[in-house]
């Protein structure tokens, strides 16, 4: 089981790494081969589609739980009857989905006949279909790799979505080398996620050897459920609404030129929130058994503190860097076309770093089982966002989004939830503060000496804004060592290497003897 835990954990960030290089190397061939039209078109008909993803209505969470329960109760007989339960809302939630795609796909001409010409929406309209295909099944069958989890079966999980993450670029590629467009690319994509399923399946059968029963409903524990997983729905609407209506709006208001630079900018939000999740997530546990024995507000605060000094010294770094060197980046990435692609994403990730380092919140919240006031405040933050996004767009299009989304950041995710944190959580917000301010003066000089040496030299190659690179990353590293980090910060950087150090000699010193 540790080995499990252990083995999933370095392929999460093995998983994080692959999708990270797979999409820099991957996406200006896709774009090249696709056409920023039809890149966009593809964009409009995955944000439309994937709204049906909420349907799953957070039952993944719930099997989990469940499961769990009836293991440390020894009760197959009842584990089996709860799968047979879990499979009847999942293929009724797929069909639902199923139906409510198609409702979405039959009227799509009318919700974007404004910004989309008649070939366009032909075109959309297959792609939405394929892709409501996929969804359907997707929700349908996931109980199935849900199970995988709950099990704890983590390294073949891992291993199969590292597997799908390579191999659809793989498959890809010489297709679009041959002529084949976004239509062919959501079939490739839903193959491979129907292939993916029935391996989960597989596995499920023969592997965990699990039964499915229909014996008994138990209305209870549906209860427990619908009640368990109607904040994990809420949240996951509330992350629908950020990250997929302003292509929507889009769609309906300037086309899809606009869509594609759109998504080009906003993805680099992925990046940067797979930093923070990769270093909050492992302290769950940690914080659950520190709320469990009931200690005081001060610790938690001093925990809270902590964490966010070592996210602020990672976040910032990968936001200073891309701050400078963005823009040139992605002209070198994907082409000048997408220019604005670099104002897109600076709006959105320069607020979006505050809850980033203070992302323990969100788990402390959780651990005192807190987190209604977040999400509803999350949820009022998102609709605005939506009414911001549809007023800015007129004037401004993509950007006019971004900068709604940023305002929304703003205003719910660092204002209100840090006078949250700190006068209902007992969080020490302030103390917080002044360590993040006093740890941004390198931050600051870094910047500035980094515009400095990027307007020096042109950037016309890979070499040179590489070299670029690594010169401001030496600039930044060595005045945070020397002016911020503290003890603490630079034994967890030193410690490992001496460790690494260590083994590599013991290793030789035992050859040697051998020898």
């Amino acid at each position: 089981m540790r080995n499990q835990l252990k083995a999933g954990a370095v392929l999460s960030y093995v998983a994080l790494f692959i999708n990270s290089v797979i999409s820099i190397l991957y996406t200006p061939i896709m774009l090249n081969l696709l056409g920023q039209s039809e890149y966009g078109l593809y964009s409009l008909g995955s944000s439309a589609a994937g709204y049906l993803g909420v349907l799953v209505f957070g039952l993944g969470n719930a099997v989990i739980r469940y499961t769990a329960r009836f293991k440390a109760l020894n009760d197959e007989e009842g584990c089996s009857n709860l799968y047979g339960m879990f499979l009847i809302l999942y293929v009724s939630l797929g069909a639902l989905a199923l139906l409510a795609g198609t409702v979405l796909t039959l009227n799509s001409e009318h919700i974007f006949s404004n910004s989309l010409n008649p070939d366009e929406l032909s075109k959309l309209k297959i792609l939405m279909t394929i892709m409501v295909i996929n969804i359907s099944i997707g929700i349908g069958l996931g109980l199935f790799s849900v199970i995988v989890l709950a099990h704890e079966k983590f390294i073949f999980q891992k291993l199969i979505s590292i597997a799908n993450s390579v191999l659809s670029p793989l498959v890809m590629l010489p297709l679009l080398l041959i002529g084949y467009g976004s239509i062919m690319m959501a079939i490739v994509t839903t193959v491979i996620n129907i292939l993916y399923f029935i391996i989960s399946i597989y596995y499920c059968f023969r592997v965990l050897k699990i039964k499915i029963t229909f014996k008994k409903f138990e209305s209870g524990i549906l209860k427990e459920i619908i009640v368990f997983s109607s904040f994990i729905f809420i949240n996951l609407v509330i992350d629908k609404i950020y990250w997929s209506t302003d292509q929507i709006i889009l769609g309906i208001y300037s086309g899809t030129i606009a869509i594609s630079i759109y998504t080009i900018g906003a993805s680099f939000t992925g990046y940067f929130s797979g930093f923070s999740s990769a270093i909050s997530n492992v302290f769950l546990s940690k914080v659950s058994g520190m709320v469990i024995k009931d200690v005081s507000d001060k610790e938690i605060s001093e925990l809270f503190i902590r964490i966010g000094r070592v996210q602020f010294i990672i976040i910032s770094f990968a936001l200073s860097g891309f701050l400078i060197f963005g823009q040139e980046f992605i002209i070198l990435w994907v082409g000048n076309a997408y220019t604005s692609s670099y104002i897109i994403a600076a709006l959105i990730l320069v607020p979006m770093i505050i809850p980033l380092i203070q992302s323990m919140g969100g788990i402390i919240l959780q651990a005192k089982n807190k987190q209604k006031f977040q999400t509803y405040t999350y949820l009022s933050v998102a609709i605005a966002n939506v009414f911001l996004s549809i007023f800015f767009v007129k004037w401004w299009g993509p950007i006019g989004c971004a900068l709604a989304t940023a305002i929304a950041f703003t205003v719910g995710n660092i204002f209100i939830m840090n006078i949250y944190y700190w006068k209902k959580i007992g969080i020490n917000i302030p103390k917080f503060w002044k360590n993040i301010l006093f740890m941004s003066f390198p931050l600051f000089i870094s910047i500035s000496v980094g515009y400095v040496t990027n307007n020096l030299f042109i950037t016309n190659n890979w070499f040179i804004l590489f070299s670029k690179i690594i010169v401001f990353s030496f600039i930044y590293i060595f005045l945070m060592w020397c002016i911020s980090m503290n003890r603490y910060e630079k034994e967890l950087i030193i410690v490992p290497i001496i460790n690494i150090i260590n083994k590599v000699r013991k290793k030789s010193y035992r050859n040697q003897i051998n020898y």
